[in-house]
């Protein structure tokens, strides 16, 4: 059921370790994120996703990573053969665990290619499809042997068993073999696309989901095929699941198709229209599961008829703002529902957007007694009632101009937008222009005293003493400035590009203050007395305990380090990610953390966000290494073709830079991978010409 690009956009997600004590916590399940598997043994459901494996076993009502030994949490696929679990990673090979998942270990004797895309068993031997061919082994995994007579090196992206026959889906057709893997023949009659995506059985029918020409049916073990498309108005078709005579099909962008009749026609059964993005299906029983692109994973007892999200409540993964009132956690997002609240520190979510309108990205919040704002796409919205319910305060507010920050200051709320800055008497009233003099986009705002400051995407900093704005950019070597917040006297500016900036005085002038930081795009600050937190684009968290002069990253069990908000509530601090949602840690262990560590951080292995992103046609590309070893680092296309070798050489310990010079090649969505060993990084750039 994956192709090399679905495994790749998989790859791009992981970014780190998982949930233990004394680390961050995700706050809401497995969902909310691309779910690339869905695999049951027993009364087990596992889910494979950006984060790893996952495992329930109460239907998805709650979830336990289950990640112990995987080096790699790539999960592309999953087997069973008695009370042995085979994962498949892309990258990193093959782990078995022999404990129903709390532990792995990585079994991978011959396997010359460790991109597995599939995993299947026929009888006592365990079938691996790779990017390169078909991998067999007879021994639980301790030694494999590539099978290629009849099949060669092709992509494989789906095996399935019937009976004692295999069937191989590949970029090049379906090939089938009746002797247990030992050579192959092509079986493609009657098909007419050979794109093969997905294969799937029941009883003795075998069927194919191809692009653009849907599904194909074979009723004689694959002699002959014949298109089933009746009623399947989507035809990119991913998975299918079986429950006794019924068949399911998950497509790419149409949600769940069910048929009744062995697929001469095909019914729409969709939980849910804005995930419509269907990657996997598993059956428990009765029971049918759906993994979706982003949404998590849905449940259906009924065939189909109707479906529940069980994803802990935050069906969200794209975390904007988050904001603390009193005992209130508030998460605004960048989905269809747009504002989450929770009560008892993420344990679960409720949605409190009433009055909010739909498609309405929340950028941030800001908070003054009982009043409650948030900045959204479509402007700025009141609560008064911990946002049970919203009302739009945009008297006079510049229409279809998105509220990116809030601060309040006195008795006014100030507002900065793509044009500008609004100031509003936050009790009620009209919006009046502020930034009398310039029209540019301002990202943060923060107050220190009864000083106001504003970060610009391209202006700097500019700063109000009560006497109008003005510009306040001496020592500031970068320009856009994503974030600012206040210490005592001390202001902090993070920038696109150039790291942290802080000044003493007020803003009348700047230093770097970057030893330790490793990524340079800072998005979010965090405050807790005088400890300073900062979000960054793809590193994480870094901590600093002596005002910015130095840095150390607190990322333990960090799931996804692109992290655009922070709250602090009590003795917890949460941070908003853009791809998983809500993460939690304590205070406590952070800080003691960074007091017991007293010699600097060794390099460590990181693949950087390319920059400029979009870029048209040149852009750099950062990596570090961290022992003496081989580095390969290549760049793909959406296909999954690779287009470009960039490095393939031993490299010293350290940071690295390359530049990729993409002029011959045409604008679109391209991926870059880092490989060193037995690890493996990827992540995706746009090349807009």
């Amino acid at each position: 059921m994956k192709t090399i690009f679905n495994i790749l956009a998989c790859l791009v997600c992981l970014l780190g370790l998982y949930p233990v004590q004394a680390q961050w916590v995700q706050t809401n399940g497995p969902g909310g994120s691309i779910i690339s598997l869905l695999a049951v043994s027993g009364i087990n459901l596992f889910v494979g996703n950006n984060d790893g494996l996952f495992l329930s076993t109460d239907n998805g009502t709650s979830w336990t990573a289950v990640n112990s030994g995987l080096t790699n949490k790539s999960i592309t696929s999953f087997a069973v053969s008695g009370i042995n679990l085979f994962v498949g990673t892309w990258g990193s090979g093959i782990f078995l665990s022999t404990d129903n998942g709390t532990s792995w270990t990585a079994v991978n004797t011959g396997l010359a290619y460790k991109n597995i895309s599939c995993l299947t068993i026929c009888g006592t031997t365990i079938f691996a499809g790779s990017n390169n061919g078909v991998f067999r082994s007879t021994n639980n995994g301790t030694n494999w042997t590539m099978i290629i007579q009849g099949l060669g090196n092709k992509i494989i992206n789906e095996l399935v068993v019937n009976g004692t026959t295999i069937f191989a889906g590949t970029n090049g057709g379906i090939f089938r073999s009746t002797n247990n893997g030992t050579s192959w023949t092509a079986v493609n009659s009657g098909l007419t696309e050979l794109l093969i995506f997905s294969l799937g059985v029941n009883d003795t029918t075998i069927f194919a989901g191809t692009y653009p020409y849907g599904i194909f049916r074979s009723t004689n073990n694959g002699t002959s095929w014949t298109a089933v498309n009746s009623g399947l108005w989507n035809n990119l078709v991913r998975c299918f699941a079986a429950i006794g005579t019924t068949i399911f099909a998950g497509t790419e962008g149409g949600g769940v198709f069910l048929s009744t009749n062995n697929g001469t026609n095909w019914t729409a059964v969709n939980f849910e229209e804005h995930y419509p993005y269907v990657r996997t299906l598993a059956v428990s029983g009765t029971n049918l599961f759906a993994g979706t692109y982003w949404g998590g994973v849905f449940l259906s007892t009924d065939n189909g008829t109707s479906w529940t999200a069980v994803n802990s409540g935050l069906t969200c993964a794209h975390v904007l703002s988050l904001l603390v009132s009193g005992t209130y956690l508030f998460a605004g997002t960048a989905d269809y529902t747009v504002v989450f609240l929770t009560t008892d520190n993420g344990a679960h979510w409720t949605e409190v957007d009433s009055g909010l309108a739909a498609f309405n990205d929340v950028n941030s919040f800001a908070v003054s007694g009982t009043y409650l704002f948030a900045g959204t796409d479509m402007g700025v919205f009141r609560s008064t009632n911990n946002g049970t319910s919203w009302t739009a305060v945009n008297n006079n507010f510049p229409l279809n101009t998105p509220a990116i920050s809030l601060v309040i200051s006195g008795i006014y709320l100030y507002a900065g937008t793509s044009t500008g800055i609004y100031r509003l008497f936050y009790s009620g009233g009209s919006w009046t222009k502020d930034s009398y003099g310039f029209d540019y986009p301002v990202f943060a705002l923060a107050v220190s005293g009864t000083t106001i400051f504003a970060g610009t995407l391209s202006r700097g900093i500019l700063v109000n003493e009560g006497r109008g704005w003005g510009a306040a950019n001496i020592g500031l070597t970068n320009n856009k400035v994503m974030a600012l917040t206040v210490i005592d006297t001390n202001i902090f500016a993070g920038t696109d590009g150039g790291g942290v900036f802080l000044s003493t005085n007020n803003g009348t002038s700047w230093a770097v203050v970057n030893s330790g930081l490793t990524d340079s795009v800072v998005l979010s600050f965090a405050v807790s007395g005088t400890y300073l937190f900062a979000g960054t684009e793809s590193d994480g968290v870094f901590l600093s305990t002596n005002n910015g002069t130095s840095w150390t990253a607190v990322n333990s069990g960090l799931g996804n380090k692109k992290i655009s908000s922070f709250a602090i509530s009590g003795t917890n601090i949460f941070t908003g990610t853009d791809g998983s949602g809500v993460w939690r840690r304590s205070l406590t262990d952070m800080i003691t953390a960074i007091r017991e560590s007293d010699k600097p951080l060794p390099y460590q292995y990181n693949l950087a966000q390319n920059y400029p992103n979009p870029f048209n046609p040149t852009t750099i590309i950062g990596y570090s290494v961290s022992t003496i070893q081989v580095v390969n680092l290549k760049v793909y296309n959406i296909l999954g073709t690779e287009v470009a070798t960039l490095v393939d050489e031993k490299k010293n310990p350290g940071d690295y830079q390359v530049v990729w010079q993409a002029d011959k090649y045409s604008s679109g969505l391209y991926f870059y991978r880092l490989v060193t060993g037995d690890r493996t990084l990827v992540k995706k750039m746009v090349l807009l010409k």
